[in-house]
C-alpha cells in the first residue's frame, strides 16, 4: 500500500470542513470527488471549485468522511468495501474505531485511520468553506494498532496537502485531548450562557467583551455537539465529575469568604492560561496590552493597521469591543510585553487614544 497521495480523493460530506479539504486539495492539483446526503451541499461545493461529482464504477484512492458523528461508522464501513483508505474527520476517535471494528474484519481494518482536523469556526455548509481553513492548525492522526503504515503515511500527506501540521495520537490519548481541550470547556461555555437567560435586559446591557469570549462557543449547532459529547461520554464525564470537586471548592471559598483559597483557585486557571501553546505551537511569550479608541467610521481600522506597521510591533492577537455610549469601538491589541509601552507612545504621537 502506497503512502503517496495522488489521487483520486472522495469526500462524502460537503459542510464546511469537506468543502475546504476538497478546495485545499484542488489547490494542490489533487482530482476531488464530492459526495452528500444532500444534493444541494454538493451542487454548492462543486460551483466553489472543490471538486466534481462521483464518477461511476471508479474506486478512489483515499476516502475522506466528513459526515455527522452518528453516520461516520456506517459511511467508513461502506467505503472500506470499495478497497479504498479510509479516514474520518469526526471529533471523536475510540468509539467510532470500535463500532467500524465490528463490521469489517482486521484486513480491511488495516486501510481504516483516524484522523481530526483542529479547524472550523461557528458558521456551517460549504459557503463557509475555505482552501485555508487547516492552515498552521494542528490535525491529529490517530491510527489504531492495527493501521496500515502506508494508510498512515497517506493520511498524513492530506494532511500536511491541506497546510495543516499532523499530531499522531492514539484514538484513546486523542479523546481524552479533545475532552480537556475543547468538549468540557465548550460545555462550560453552555453553562456560562445559559444562565444568561435568566438575567433582565438592563442587566445585559451591562455584557462586555469578557462574556463574549467565555460564551462564544456555546452558539454552537446543539444537535451536533451532542452527538460529539455523546461520542467521548465516559472521558468527559469523568473530567465533569474532577470539576464538580473544584466547583465545590469554589463555592466553599466565595461563601467562606476564604481569600487566600479563592486566590489559590484563581491562580491555578491563571496558570491554565500560561501554558497554552502560542502560534504555530510554539511557546507562549509574555504579552501586554494596548487599548486603543478606534472610530467606528469605515477605514479606521485599515488606518490604525497601517500606523501599527509602520511603528514595526507586532501584533500578537487583538479583540474589539464596541462602547454601546458613543460610535467608536476599544480595540484591546496584545503585543510582546516590552514592545507595548513603545506601541502605545508612538500611537499617541500619531493622535490616537491610547493607553495600557
Amino acid at each position: 500500500m502506497t503512502g503517496h497521495l495522488t489521487g483520486p480523493l472522495h469526500v462524502i460530506g460537503a459542510g464546511l470542513l469537506g468543502t475546504s479539504i476538497g478546495l485545499a486539495a484542488r489547490r494542490q492539483g489533487v482530482t476531488v470527488w464530492l459526495s452528500d446526503a444532500n444534493p444541494e451541499h454538493v451542487r454548492t461545493a462543486i460551483s466553489l471549485g472543490a471538486g466534481t461529482a462521483v464518477p461511476t464504477g471508479e474506486v478512489p484512492q483515499l476516502v475522506v468522511v466528513a459526515v455527522p458523528p452518528v453516520h461516520i461508522a456506517e459511511v467508513a464501513v461502506e467505503a472500506l468495501l470499495t478497497g479504498a483508505v479510509v479516514t474520518d474527520i469526526g471529533s471523536v476517535k475510540a468509539l467510532p474505531l470500535a463500532q467500524i471494528s465490528d463490521h469489517v474484519d482486521d484486513a480491511t481494518l488495516r486501510r481504516y485511520v483516524g484522523s481530526h482536523p483542529m479547524a472550523g469556526n461557528e458558521r456551517s455548509g460549504p459557503l463557509a468553506a475555505s482552501a485555508s481553513l487547516f492552515d498552521g492548525r494542528p490535525w491529529a492522526v490517530a491510527p489504531h494498532v492495527h493501521s496500515d503504515p502506508g494508510a498512515i503515511g497517506l493520511v498524513e500527506e492530506l494532511v500536511a496537502l491541506c497546510g495543516a501540521v499532523a499530531v499522531r495520537l492514539s484514538p484513546v490519548e486523542h479523546d481524552l485531548a479533545v475532552a480537556r481541550t475543547s468538549h468540557v470547556p465548550h460545555l462550560l461555555a453552555v453553562l456560562a450562557a445559559g444562565q444568561l437567560t435568566d438575567a433582565v435586559p438592563e442587566h445585559l446591557s451591562l455584557s462586555g467583551q469578557g462574556v463574549r469570549d467565555v460564551t462564544r462557543v456555546a452558539g454552537g449547532d446543539p444537535d451536533l455537539y451532542g452527538q460529539i459529547i455523546r461520542a467521548n461520554a465516559a472521558v468527559v464525564g469523568d473530567l465533569l465529575r474532577g470539576l464538580r470537586g473544584q466547583l465545590d471548592d469554589l463555592i466553599t471559598a466565595v461563601d467562606g469568604g476564604d481569600q487566600e483559597d479563592l486566590v489559590e483557585i484563581l491562580s491555578r486557571g491563571r496558570a491554565g492560561t500560561q501554558i497554552i501553546p502560542g502560534k504555530h505551537g510554539g511557546v507562549a511569550i509574555e504579552t501586554g496590552p494596548v487599548f486603543v479608541l478606534v472610530p467606528d467610521h469605515p477605514g479606521e481600522l485599515a488606518r490604525l493597521f497601517a500606523d501599527i506597521g509602520e511603528i514595526g510591533v507586532n501584533v500578537e492577537d487583538l479583540r474589539i469591543d464596541h462602547d454601546p455610549g458613543r460610535p467608536a469601538g476599544l480595540v484591546e491589541l496584545q503585543v510582546e510585553a516590552a514592545a507595548a509601552e513603545q506601541l502605545r507612545g508612538a500611537l499617541e504621537a500619531r493622535n490616537w487614544t491610547a493607553h495600557r
